[in-house]
């Protein structure tokens, strides 16, 4: 990631476009992560790989810098790291101005203190005052005013989307999750009932899903809502598949054909909306000279087929998570709505771990309600950025009342984050997680044993296929 810019404007981009020339112009340029290493050797430095790699937290020990400006120098600052290289030589003009455990420079700078690189993540939740680093860059490096506003953007997307759409009808792809909804309330602010929301059950959504998205947007205002039960459609089509990036494409597919159907319902139909995030962009696209790789693929990404003769929109789709409920409570979208954990597109069928049946969703189902229904109970659930349980294709051995069993493992997993970016696994108490398992163990037939996962991200995502 690269944040580059001058007195009149900054922009972030996920994969990195800076250019000799703008290095040779003096634009202030600050490279995170891998934009340090085009920085780097850009300039005449040098990256190797390391011996040890650093993923995950580190702690920062900082030099004096406008970058640091308002920190204890000396101090260890929390970062959150993700790289598995090192910087061998620095630019000719450059200094260290951080290192961590595993790096003799962890940032540098150049000797105007205008060129800046960092190996951390100062984005992300994790790193400790990150967002104080990135404002000092934004304000004092590039001058930049603080005069943007989330009113100001909903402002600006009704008019790009009347503007794109014209008097064409829409199509919204609704899950009913953060992100399809904040693009139907969007859509019902700026085209009314030009959009259609669609909403598809593909039967492998939680419990009560499909009744209580119904319940929501039957008496959602301004917009008209179309409910498609397509649960057996879906189910036969994953039948016998157990990799998991077969079961998203398949998902993607006949979500695809659900809605080629449902826009010949639909007259004068032209576009279809969807909740595509950034993060989903940055996951599932590699851009051309970048040094991203598709970690997974998602269905909301990357266009539709030619034969739907339909253009894509996509509001949503340079915002991150955390701002997508800010532009929501922005329109007066209720709270448990705004804030329910996000759910991944191809829902259970990712979950269920290896081949995905109506019965075996079922019993994740239970557990998971389970899960999420204690957290509630807890008081933790409005902490954690993502919760839910996984059905494991593992069994064991188990003892109940004299009786031996063999059935299969549960995982819970559950996270913080502010993006899904990145995300750290949540200490849930010990009391709770006893609770979860016992009665997750004695309700939910065909589980005779739960874990805990606490892996972070990276090195882990946070669904586990």
């Amino acid at each position: 990631m690269i944040l580059s810019g001058g007195p009149a404007s900054v922009y972030a981009e996920g994969a990195p476009r800076l250019t000799r020339e703008q290095v040779d112009i003096g634009v202030p340029v600050l490279g995170i992560c891998y934009g340090m290493q085009l920085l780097t050797d850009l300039l005449g430095g040098e990256v190797e790989p390391a011996a040890e790699r650093e993923f995950g937290r580190a702690d920062l020990t900082m030099s004096d810098s406008r970058l640091f400006e308002g920190f204890e120098t000396g101090e260890p600052l929390p970062v959150w790291m993700s790289h598995g290289d090192r910087v061998k030589r620095l630019p000719p003009g450059f200094g260290a101005i951080a290192t961590s455990g595993n790096s003799p420079c962890a940032a540098m700078a150049s000797a105007d203190d205008r060129f800046f690189g960092v190996q951390f993540h100062p984005e992300v939740v994790h790193t400790r005052r990150g967002d104080e680093i990135l404002a000092n860059f934004v304000h004092r490096v590039c001058g930049c005013e603080p005069n943007w506003t989330m009113g100001s953007f909903l402002d600006e997307m009704k008019a790009s989307i009347r503007a794109q759409v014209g008097s064409d009808r829409v199509i919204l792809g609704l899950s009913g999750g953060v992100d399809s909804t904040v693009v139907a309330a969007l859509l019902a602010r700026s085209i009314g009932r030009q959009a259609t929301c669609i909403f598809v059950d593909n039967g492998v959504l939680r419990w009560r899903e499909a009744a209580e998205v119904c319940a929501f947007f039957e008496d959602f205002e301004g917009i008209d809502f179309v409910h498609i039960d397509a649960a057996d459609r879906f189910l036969d089509a994953l039948a016998g598949v157990s990799e998991p990036e077969a079961k998203r494409k398949i998902i993607g597919r006949v979500f695809v054909e659900v809605f080629e159907d449902a826009s010949h319902q639909v007259e004068g139909a032209r576009w279809l909306a969807q909740g595509t995030l950034y993060p989903d962009v940055i996951e599932s696209v590699s851009p051309g000279g970048g040094p991203s790789v598709t970690i997974k693929s998602h269905h909301n990404v990357g266009g539709l087929p030619e034969r739907m003769s339909m253009k894509l929109l996509e509001p949503l789709r340079e915002l991150f998570k955390d701002e997508v409920r800010t532009l929501g409570a922005e329109m007066g979208l209720p709270h448990e709505r705004l804030w329910r954990h996000p759910f991944p597109g191809p829902g259970l069928a990712v979950r269920v771990l290896g081949e995905v049946t109506r019965e075996r969703c079922d019993v994740l189902r239970a557990a998971d309600r389970i899960f999420i229904e204690e957290l509630r109970q807890t008081g933790h659930y409005d902490r954690i950025w993502q919760a839910f349980a996984v059905l494991l294709p593992v069994k064991t051995v188990g003892v109940m009342g004299d009786v031996r069993t063999y059935e299969n493992v549960c995982a819970l997993r559950a996270v913080t984050s502010t993006d899904g970016m990145t995300a750290d696994w949540y200490d849930l108490p010990r009391d709770v997680l006893a609770r979860c398992s016992n009665r997750i163990i004695n309700e939910v037939r065909g589980i005779n044993r739960v874990v805990y996962d606490i892996s972070s991200k990276p090195p882990g995502t946070i669904e586990w296929e």
